[in-house]
């Protein structure tokens, strides 16, 4: 058996096993958050407006959300790296077509479907992967670790690589960059063997697939026509709920008949991993829907190239990358719902400050206090958030509950851009950024209402530490994004 099939027994075969699955967790990630830069030169290329890349960018973190359950399902019948391998080559046949796209159509179906459908194949596996060639608790958390830093960083710093990509060569440059991080992925994981052989009679729930991706799709199609028809708003969020309710109608009839569904409601009879989900949810809304908001202001309203406007974004890259790496240390010597009440403080701090700061000043380094603030928050709640979410379960379940997490993650993202995109599409003015900002700390403000309802736990001991990040056998963060 190669040396990689099992847990990593030397710190070289950790970074063979762990170099290929973060650097997939940073492209996904990268892609929800890069094209934020590039809304002016895409716009004017295509032909489109601000709104249509708006609707690129939900898409693209929509189909993640609806997907990434049956995604994780998918890996135990047709087995996790053949289901990576398989999201990879989706996700880099996008990235090509979104490169060559002649016009705002094109770039919808490389980058939101095609990318989408990649990012749901290949992040179930990327955590899977590692729950099971990382088998010692203390590797797992900083293999974790790990990936949630390089998925953090991603997002946070997609708009600065896609503005130095842009300004530098052209928008399409940024796709055929992302196409290139690919290939090297698919030649690093050769090496990595599946742990377990897939099921090929596992069942999957195709009912259940589509009741909830129409379901969540037509819920965010919903909140993307508010600004176009009250009406039309009403009619989709109506029928989106319906849908979901179908869903968990024909769960609930599944298990009943002893079949194995898309998602057990067991899952949700958990107070704390609900509270969990909420402040994920939370996390991934306000980084996505910060990101736009401020970009779309800068491009739109001030006038700043993708360069300047990726730079700006450099002080919340620089937060979450701190708060991060500092991640495993602080969770030695704090209670987890302790980060996450400091990091949801930190953020709306943040927004609070982004909003007074920049109303009352016109220099663009008015961003950079708030910017750092959120990415600090952000960085500080972001594992143990999922951690929370991971160890209310046994290590049997951590394949099912990646999988929920990672959807509420990225549909925490897309109804970030949803939201906040359409506020400003309104009227792209002061006003309207203002107005996306407090809804925006609005948002955050309910998860901190619900980090307050978490357990009381104590920091764990120096050698029980990791056991704790351990648990975390599935998500990143990650969500998109």
């Amino acid at each position: 058996m190669s040396d990689v099939t099992a847990a990593p027994g030397s710190p070289a075969a950790a970074r063979r096993i762990l170099a290929p699955l973060a650097l997939a967790q940073f492209i996904c990630s990268f892609a929800g958050s890069n094209m934020n830069v590039m809304i002016n030169d895409i716009s004017e290329d295509l032909g489109t407006t601000v709104q249509g890349v708006q609707v690129a960018i939900t898409i693209f973190l929509l189909v993640m959300a609806a997907l990434m359950i049956p995604g994780g399902k998918l890996t135990d019948r047709y087995g996790r790296k053949r289901c990576l391998l398989a999201g990879l080559l989706v996700y880099g046949l996008g990235a090509l077509l979104s490169a060559a796209a002649p016009g705002l159509g094109v770039l919808i179906l490389g980058n939101s479907i095609l990318e989408g459908v990649g990012t749901a194949l290949l992040i179930p596996p990327v955590y899977i992967l590692t729950t099971l060639l990382f088998t010692e608790t203390a590797s797992r958390a900083r293999a974790f670790g790990t990936i949630m830093a390089l998925g953090g960083v991603g997002a946070a710093a997609g708009p600065l690589i896609g503005g130095l990509i842009t300004s530098a060569l052209s928008w399409r440059a940024a796709f055929v960059f992302q196409a290139l991080v690919i290939v090297v992925i698919i030649v690093l994981i050769r090496r990595i063997e599946d742990p377990l052989p897939p099921d090929p009679t596992r069942p999957f729930d195709t009912v259940g697939t589509v009741l909830s991706a129409v379901g969540l799709v037509l819920v965010v199609t919903g909140i993307l026509a508010a600004d176009d028809n009250g009406w039309l708003m009403l009619a989709l969020l109506v029928l989106g709920a319906l849908f979901l309710a179908g869903f968990f109608r024909w769960v609930r009839a599944r298990e009943r008949a002893g079949k194995e569904p898309l998602l057990s409601t067991s899952l949700f009879r958990s107070r704390t991993s609900n509270l969990g989900l909420v402040t994920q949810n939370t996390q991934w809304l306000l980084l996505m829907g910060v990101s736009f908001t401020v970009a779309s202001y800068l491009q739109v309203v001030r006038g700043y190239d993708a360069i300047q406007t990726g730079v700006i974004f450099t002080a919340a890259t620089l937060g979450i990358l701190v708060s991060s790496l500092a991640a495993e240390r602080l969770a030695r010597r704090h209670a987890q719902r302790t980060l996450i009440l400091t990091g949801f403080i930190g953020t709306i701090t943040g927004i609070v400050v982004l909003i007074l700061v920049v109303h009352g000043s016109p220099g663009a380094w008015a961003f950079a206090p708030g910017l750092l603030l959120i990415g600090l928050g952000l960085g500080v709640m972001l594992t143990p958030s999922v951690n929370i979410v991971q160890s209310s379960f046994t290590e049997e379940r951590q394949g099912e509950i990646s999988g929920l997490s990672r959807s509420v993650s990225n549909l925490g993202s897309s109804l970030g851009t949803a939201i906040a995109g359409t506020i400003l599409v309104a009227g792209l003015t002061s006003h309207a950024y203002a107005a996306a900002m407090v809804t925006l700390a609005a948002v955050g403000l309910v998860g901190l209402a619900a980090a307050t309802l978490l357990p009381h736990t104590p920091a764990p001991a120096p050698s029980s530490a990791p056991a704790s990040s351990g648990r975390e056998g599935g998500p990143g963060p990650t969500p998109g994004g």
